[in-house]
């Protein structure tokens, strides 16, 4: 966790602050509903809130809406205000112009990363919305985590699908809130918005479900990170950061290397950590076996990963004594099917592993 240190400001120090709330208070807020894969219903989570607050008593309009929408969607909407669409060159677009005279409280904006057509005030959606908040007007809106520029290319080698329409990490870590829609798309079927297949269906797996899930929390921690930077800042308050997790890594001839290094290296980048990827020496494996492991360490090396060798006769005693030596806060395992009755009985060396790492988080992966 970061600590903060409290100093006297210089004037100019309290100027600077003075100006940035003011600055910080005349903004309009930003909400963002994030949707780690398409389907996951953030456009009707915000269309629902717009819908709450309205009768809460708060001055809501609709800004800009998914042309066709699903029934319950339909009813979130049928309360409220809507600024209709206006036509630019055959496309219809958000009227920016009508939102601005009518200079609502909230104003709701679906498809955040959509482009504009040449003719508009601005070139993507997103700058229209910086506008809103610019007037004072407070937005919710929703957006993919496929359509985040930065996030573009780690999603599309998950899903393998490609999109144009994006919106720069930067503007998103504007919001004062940002919720990451957490349901599952029904029967892990999802529709990928964007490129040449856009409205096809595409069936994702649990693991690629998972790694999506996890990309968009350790995103949205970092709004929460800009947030909290941006109080501090306001505050003159200073911060200090220091190293909040220590991943283990363990490589096995049937673990998951790809998968578990991808996921230990955005951990360790997230939480400004350390990644430490370790094998033991086995003479029982075969060569096979042991060219897994070589494949798993060169990956890690990759990965800026520290590499350790353990020897020891007992793979769990071995691998808790390390991992308490070095203080590890985190072990990533795989994970085999239970093959006889013996394991399904008795249990595992990896049921042993999870009893006895204590203040520790035992993750496994799953053979794929």
């Amino acid at each position: 966790m970061p600590t903060v240190a409290e100093r006297k400001p210089t004037p100019d120090q309290l100027l600077q602050q003075l100006e940035s709330e003011e600055e910080h208070k005349a903004q309009g807020r930003l909400k963002v509903f994030l949707g780690y894969a398409s389907g996951v219903g953030k456009s009707f989570r915000m269309l629902d809130e717009g819908r709450r607050r309205f009768e809460r008593g708060q001055d809501v309009v609709v800004g800009a809406i998914q042309p066709r929408l699903s029934p319950d969607v339909q009813q979130a909407v049928s309360t409220l205000e809507v600024i209709p669409l206006k036509n630019v060159g055959g496309t219809p677009v958000m009227d920016l112009p009508a939102i601005l005279r009518r200079h609502p409280r909230v104003c709701l904006v679906d498809g955040l990363a959509y482009d504009n057509p040449p003719g508009s005030p601005h070139e993507k959606r997103w700058q229209d919305v910086a506008e809103l908040l610019s007037a004072g007007i407070s937005v919710i809106t929703s957006v993919n985590l496929q359509h985040i520029e930065e996030k573009r290319e780690q999603v599309e080698a998950i899903t393998g699908k490609h999109v144009t329409e994006t919106i720069p990490l930067s503007f998103l870590q504007t919001a004062y809130e940002i919720v990451v829609v957490d349901a599952p798309a029904q029967s892990c079927m999802t529709a990928l918005e964007g490129g040449a297949n856009a409205g096809s269906h595409q069936i994702l797996s649990q693991l690629q479900l998972s790694e999506l899930r996890e990309i968009a929390l350790l995103l949205a921690a970092d709004v929460v990170d800009k947030q909290l930077e941006g109080y501090l800042a306001r505050h003159g308050i200073e911060q200090l950061w220091g190293t909040q997790e220590r991943i283990l890594v363990v490589l096995s001839p049937n673990a998951d290397a790809k998968h578990m290094l991808n996921s230990g290296a955005r951990n360790r980048d997230r939480f400004h950590g350390e990644l430490i990827a370790a094998h033991l020496n086995r003479p029982d494996w075969s060569a096979e076996q042991r060219r897994k492991v070589e494949e798993g360490v060169e990956l890690a090396r990759q990965k800026g990963a520290e590499i350790i060798q353990l020897d020891g006769e007992d793979a769990v005693d071995t691998l808790l004594r390390f991992a308490h030596h070095r203080g590890i806060t985190q072990i990533y395992v795989g994970q085999k099917h239970r093959d006889n009755w013996w394991e399904r009985v008795f249990g595992t060396d990896l049921d042993r592993l999870i009893s006895a790492a204590e203040g520790m988080d035992v993750r496994v992966f799953p053979h794929p």
